[in-house]
């Protein structure tokens, strides 16, 4: 099997009008199992755009996406939808935890409704999740009782809720302290690393982008260089 579990070819976004907006142009690249990646580049640039076309939440106007080996292009939405509750984990900027329930409740989520595991087997995956990721003692708190670095933790916790493949993250530690920021980036780097996890995360953080094993920017909605930054794992 091969290791590269995203890839897409000639992706391309605009949006239709008067004057056509281009916000990816002719993206090519492919992300292996195991890969931490950094996706940069300045504001307004099509980093986002890229982002959400390659975990399937926007679709491209032309081009073509794998997943795991599968042409995604052409899936309806609903098969969409599900192949992203599978294979795919999102980590925002906003961690958008539902405030009314708890750590443990929010990470449970995603596994209710992929319904692949039993109640008592996703509320213990649920607290093994947060216990990991140094939350033992916080999954019984609303996120109104966590701090932020707390939070996008929860937040990395659901995403993993699924074991998916691919993580994907649009500016994780843009509203974080620079201590919590630093923990953030090791709990992405280690999943790329001891859990071979293909991450990709969309940062202005120049420690973050050092950080990865390959930094992708691009300009203008295009990609203007792909350089390796460390060896990756593996």
């Amino acid at each position: 099997m091969s290791d590269v579990v995203l890839s897409c070819e000639g992706l391309s976004r605009w949006l239709a009008g008067p004057v056509p907006v281009m916000l990816v142009q002719e993206a090519t690249l492919a992300v292996r199992r195991g890969e931490f990646v950094a996706i940069t580049g300045p504001s307004g640039s099509g980093k986002s755009s890229l982002l959400y076309l390659l975990g399937l939440l926007d679709r491209p106007s032309s081009g073509r996406l794998w997943l795991d080996g599968q042409e995604v292009s052409e899936l309806t939405d609903d098969e969409r939808a599900a192949l992203r509750l599978a294979t795919l984990g999102f980590v925002f900027q906003f961690h958008f935890l539902l405030p009314e329930f708890s750590a443990l409740e929010n990470v449970m989520l995603p596994m209710q409704r992929f319904r692949r595991l039993a109640p008592p087997d996703i509320r213990a995956r649920a607290a093994d999740l947060l216990t990991r990721l140094g939350l033992g003692a916080d999954m019984g708190k609303l996120p109104s009782q966590l701090s932020g670095g707390q939070s996008q933790r929860v937040a990395i916790a659901r995403a993993l809720a699924n074991d998916p493949a691919v993580i994907l993250a649009d500016e994780p530690t843009g509203n974080l302290d620079t201590a919590s920021s630093a923990n953030v980036r090791t709990v992405l780097k280690d999943l790329a690393h001891r859990l071979n996890r293909a991450v990709i995360v969309v940062t202005h953080e120049r420690e973050f982008a050092a950080d990865a094993d390959r930094r992708i920017t691009i300009v203008d909605g295009r990609i203007e260089e792909q350089s390796m930054t460390l060896a990756p794992a593996g």
